[in-house]
């Protein structure tokens, strides 16, 4: 385990304040406020610490209400909607100096064998090892119409702790070339995770990956119009709501494909949709997230 990951299990393990209410701490993201992901990873763990070990989440709903400040910390109140027999109900709002800047609702579902199960294919894709990692690709695009020099630096820095695969270009390496609005990525934690850490597995794997599907989702709306996006500078950005399913068991250490397509984009928002298999062929997590993608000067 690499200091970066060690450094976001830290970030993600919260500080109890009382029964239900959480204090989170943050830290500086590639662009001036909190990554959408670690705030949706956090409210996740608050809500998980108030469940049963043994109902993991099964999805979540949320919503990005105000830009959050990296130089404070996040409180996460917990509301316990529901406790029933199967399912667990959880509300969290996340507070910055006095404003709420994250709501979110997650529901826990204790396992069973049910009759009913099928699930579409996994895509093709090539193997992860075969891709270039972060630090062998960035570095071939820090003078290469990034807004500033540090930008390459700022996002190794950012993702450092989550070994993050393009299966084909991103974005930022295909300026004025409009593509189908589709997207691969491999992912999988830089290092393996510990069975008896602060927070239960499998809770910790579901909110590490929720912690990245935030970070590429919207790329296929700008692959669609040829746009960079922020490391360019040619839009600007950021997540409106964010809402996720976990279908079946996974691991954060294991690589992960995560399948991303945009069916539509208009009047300053665009829809990105994922999917997330196992290197086995295992639909795990279903993903959608609205967001705002404009063009600086219009």
């Amino acid at each position: 385990m690499n200091d970066a990951l060690q450094s976001l299990l830290d970030l993600l393990a919260l500080e109890r304040i009382e029964q239900d209410i959480f204090r989170g701490l943050s830290r500086a993201s590639v662009v001036p406020r909190v990554f959408g992901g670690q705030v949706a990873a956090q409210a996740l763990v608050a809500a998980g610490r108030t469940v049963p070990a043994d109902r993991p989440p099964h999805s979540l709903h949320a919503y990005f209400l105000r830009p959050g400040d990296p130089g404070a910390p996040i409180v996460y109140t917990v509301d316990r909607i529901r406790d029933g027999r199967s399912f667990t109900t959880r509300r969290v709002v996340a507070v910055q100096h006095g404003k709420p800047i994250f709501h979110l609702t997650a529901s826990f579902h204790a396992q069973e064998e049910a009759a009913l199960e099928h699930q579409e294919p996994m895509p093709a894709a090539p193997d992860p090892l075969e891709l270039p990692t972060a630090a062998e690709m960035l570095p071939r695009h820090a003078a290469e119409g990034f807004l500033t020099p540090d930008v390459a630096e700022r996002l190794l820095e950012a993702r450092a702790a989550i070994d993050l695969r393009y299966v084909d270009e991103p974005p930022y390496s295909t300026v004025g070339q409009p593509r189908e609005p589709r997207s691969q990525v491999w992912f999988r934690t830089h290092g393996k995770l510990d069975d008896d850490g602060e927070i239960p597995r499998p809770l910790l794997d579901v909110c590490l990956v929720t912690y990245v599907s935030d970070m590429t989702l919207l790329d296929s709306i700008l692959l669609a119009h040829g746009r960079g996006g922020w490391a360019v500078g040619d839009v600007v950005g950021a997540s409106l709501d964010h809402a996720m399913w976990f279908h079946r068991p996974l691991r954060a250490d294991e690589w992960l494909l995560y399948d991303q397509e945009s069916p539509t984009a208009r009047a300053g928002r665009g829809l990105g949709q994922g999917r997330i298999f196992t290197a086995d062929g295992q639909l795990v997590v279903s993903v959608i997230q609205e967001g705002v993608v404009r063009v600086p000067w219009v």
